[in-house]
């Protein structure tokens, strides 16, 4: 079994992205990790050059920053990045500079790889998420937020990466999937909040064209609101050994009222949530994928 790793990345050091730690979480269980570098005005690629790993391929790109509705950009320069895969690899492991994958969770995804590996039926592995927010003592939990994506795939010519590269598909429908035991740590809502506003600003323009809007909503006097996540919980295990050092390093406060997040949900919402917590199923949920086994 051959296992490769693959991301893109823009700007890693000016919007402060942990692309780093992202890579070097899931590079003990690939063969070869291929990084899309897109055309940086910062020190990116002398960053992504400092892993100092054999394993990793670094390709030089161009984004289209014409290219500005529904985050379309990151799904293109994410195919580029899998189109660069060695041809005898079986499964390509995707992950975003903002993302993280626990050590623990390691040998179980190389075992799921290699169960799933003779299995036609399974095109892909589906991880769950956990978003952190705001704090690396906080994750988010509400239907705002994706609970499961895929994050492995087989490397089969006309797999894509679908919309703003959250998910994929096959041949232009949702790949069948097994869903794992393991988590992707996702941290690119934690930041103080003037670098969530930069974060809000930059990643903006691949959604909006207008940048009169941009420009004029996300001004001088622009405050994050903490308050849209709806619900936060306190985060009670460990972070990934390769991102303590970022933990240890954040700086700033994060304060809120528990009793204060869930005021945003109207009662549908609500009743969802109550659903959930007492049965663990979403209701309703958007699945960007077909579930045909689980662990």
């Amino acid at each position: 079994m051959k296992v490769a790793g693959f991301t893109f990345i823009r700007n890693a050091v000016q919007n402060d992205y942990s692309i780093v730690e992202a890579i070097t979480s899931i590079l003990p269980i690939c063969d070869e990790f291929i990084v899309a570098h897109g055309n940086s005005t910062d020190t990116t690629l002398d960053l992504i050059k400092s892993i100092g790993s054999p394993k990793i391929k670094i390709i030089e790109t161009v984004w289209d920053d014409s290219v500005r509705e529904g985050g379309r950009t990151f799904a293109l320069e994410t195919d580029k990045a899998f189109k660069a895969i060695s041809p005898d690899v079986d499964w390509a492991f995707y992950i975003q500079g903002d993302e993280c994958v626990h050590e623990k969770y390691l040998d179980t995804i190389r075992k799921e790889m290699e169960a799933s590996l003779n299995d036609p039926n399974v095109e892909g592995l589906l991880f769950n998420y956990m978003h952190f927010y705001g704090s690396y003592d906080f994750y988010a939990h509400s239907r705002r937020w994706y609970r499961r994506e895929i994050r492995i795939v087989r490397n089969l010519p006309g797999m894509e990466s679908y919309k703003d590269a959250q998910g994929f598909r096959y041949n232009g429908r949702k790949l069948k999937v097994k869903h794992i035991p393991a988590y992707i740590y996702h941290y690119g809502w934690v930041k103080a909040p003037g670098g969530l506003k930069t974060k809000v600003k930059n990643t903006g323009r691949f959604y909006n064209s207008d940048d009169e809007w941009i420009d004029r909503t996300y001004n001088e006097d622009y405050e994050f609101d903490y308050g849209n996540a709806e619900r936060l919980l306190k985060f009670k295990g460990t972070h990934p050994q390769v991102f303590q050092d970022r933990v240890n390093r954040s700086n700033w406060k994060f304060s809120f009222d528990p009793t204060k997040m869930g005021r945003k949900m109207n009662f549908r919402r609500k009743l969802l949530a109550f659903i959930e917590d007492l049965t663990g199923k979403r209701l309703f949920e958007y699945r960007n994928y077909v579930i045909v086994k689980r662990s």
